[in-house]
């Protein structure tokens, strides 16, 4: 008897890779207050990747204490700036703000997903890539920005990495799934091992 699989997030983008990778599953957005938890591991001076690993956490067991039964996954992705996190931006002022930070720079997108099942996490899996951004002006930037829907400027951290976002880098090292959000080959192994 293969276990239901719910995604517990409202990422187009993270059910796409699932399911281009056979992980057909149903969406239940877990709707957890991120910028809250965020704040609080801060206080505690937590990594980007333990931030990144908790709220991957918390969305999987939120739902999967709903739907004892299935497997949950919560995914979560977070920018380290120099080890600080950079959080999605709220309006597109905020976006260029976050845009010229990362001019220039290298930064680590960090990509976590977790599964749990009865409430509780039973696996999982932090990956991170390596991003240098191209040196731009600010009209460079602003220009790029005008090009990014709304719907794609709040969903992506900034930059559609398999969109016009590629554009803005010079170097890319790393997992193209981890950018997008979801590291889906761990995922596959570990459900094929257990999903039965």
């Amino acid at each position: 008897m293969v276990k239901k699989i719910i995604l517990a997030s409202k990422s187009k983008v993270r059910k796409d890779i699932l399911e281009k990778h056979n992980i057909i599953c149903e969406v239940k957005p877990s709707n957890i207050d991120e910028d809250t938890i965020k704040k609080s591991l801060e206080k505690q001076n937590a990594t980007p990747e333990i931030v990144s690993k908790n709220l991957a956490e918390v969305k999987s067991n939120k739902i999967s204490q709903k739907f004892l039964e299935s497997f949950v996954i919560g995914a979560d992705s977070v920018i380290d700036l120099k080890g600080e996190v950079i959080s999605k931006p709220e309006n597109r002022e905020e976006a260029l703000k976050i845009l010229k930070r990362l001019n220039g720079e290298t930064h680590y997108l960090i990509s976590s997903v977790c599964i749990s099942k009865n409430g509780n996490m039973i696996w999982n899996y932090t990956d991170k890539a390596s991003l240098t951004m191209k040196k731009m002006t600010e009209d460079e930037l602003k220009i790029y920005l005008s090009k990014i829907s709304d719907n794609d400027l709040y969903a992506y951290n900034v930059y559609q990495i398999e969109g016009l976002g590629r554009t803005l880098f010079s170097k890319i090292e790393g997992n193209e799934n981890t950018i997008m959000g979801i590291p889906v080959e761990k995922i596959k192994q570990y459900l094929t091992k257990h999903n039965d």
